[in-house]
C-alpha cells in the first residue's frame, strides 16, 4: 500500500524538494561566488583568471567553483592543463539579475555603499539600452566596450570598439573629438565604466555610461557579435 498522502510521506516529501532547491541559494550564499558568477555572465573563464578578477588565491577560487559545480551552477572544461569554467544555464544569469534587482529595492545600503565609493552616481550621465539603440541608427555615439578583451570576444554590442579601460588613456586619440562616446561594461555595478567616464571628462570628451552590461544587453533580446576563436 501507498504511503503518498499521509501527513509523513508529505512532509519527507516537501522537505526533500526544497532541500534541492536550497543547495542553489547554499552555493550563491557567498559575496565571492556571486562575483564569480557575475565575471562568468560575461564569458568562459580560467581559474587562474577567475582567481584574479575576484581577489581571491588559486585554493580558495577552486574551492569556490567547486561549490558553485556541486550545485550545478557552473561547468568545467579542460583544455591542456588549464580548465575553464562556465555558466550551465542562461538562467543562472536571470538568477543573479533578479538578486541584484531585489536587492536594489529592499536593501538602502547598496546606495549608500556605491554613493560612498562612487560619489553621486548622477555625476556620471548614463543611457539607456533603447536610447543607445537609437543614437546607434543615427550614427551619433562611438560605442566603447571597456572590459577585458576576452571578454570581448566572448560578445559585445555590434560596433563596439574594444578598448580595455588601462589602454583608454594611450588610445584616446582612436576616438573622434567631437563624438559622444558610450562606455559600457559588466553590469550596473562594474566601474571600469565609471572609470572610462572620469577619465574621458578629464581630457574634456562628452561620455556617457550605458545603465546596465552586456549581459543585461544579452537579456534585453538585442544582437551580439561574438569574435571567432584564433586558429
Amino acid at each position: 500500500m501507498s504511503s503518498r498522502g499521509t501527513p509523513e510521506s508529505s512532509r519527507a516529501f516537501k522537505d526533500a524538494v526544497y532541500d534541492h532547491f536550497a543547495r542553489i541559494t547554499k552555493a550563491l550564499a557567498s559575496p565571492v561566488r556571486l562575483e564569480i558568477v557575475d565575471v562568468l555572465a560575461q564569458g568562459e573563464r580560467s581559474v587562474d583568471a577567475l582567481a584574479h578578477e575576484v581577489g581571491q588565491s588559486l585554493a580558495n577560487t577552486s574551492q569556490h567553483l567547486k561549490t558553485l559545480k556541486e550545485a550545478r551552477i557552473v561547468e568545467a572544461r579542460r583544455d591542456g592543463v588549464r580548465v575553464h569554467y562556465r555558466l550551465t544555464d542562461p538562467q543562472v544569469v536571470e538568477l543573479w539579475r533578479s538578486v541584484r534587482t531585489l536587492g536594489e529595492r529592499q536593501l538602502a545600503e547598496i546606495d549608500r555603499t556605491v554613493t560612498a565609493y562612487l560619489g553621486d552616481p548622477a555625476g556620471f550621465e548614463s543611457i539607456t539600452a533603447a536610447a543607445l539603440l537609437a543614437r546607434l541608427e543615427l550614427g551619433d555615439a562611438v560605442v566603447i566596450d571597456v572590459r577585458p578583451e576576452e571578454e570581448y570576444r566572448a560578445g559585445h554590442i555590434p560596433g563596439a570598439r574594444s578598448i580595455p579601460v588601462g589602454q583608454l588613456a594611450a588610445r584616446l586619440a582612436e576616438l573622434p573629438v567631437d563624438a559622444t562616446v558610450v562606455a559600457y561594461c559588466r553590469g550596473p555595478y562594474c566601474v571600469m565604466s565609471y572609470d572610462a567616464l572620469a577619465l574621458l571628462k578629464a581630457h574634456g570628451r562628452h561620455g556617457l555610461r550605458l545603465a546596465d552590461g552586456l549581459p543585461d544587453w544579452r537579456a534585453a533580446g538585442h544582437a551580439v557579435d561574438v569574435v571567432p576563436d584564433r586558429a
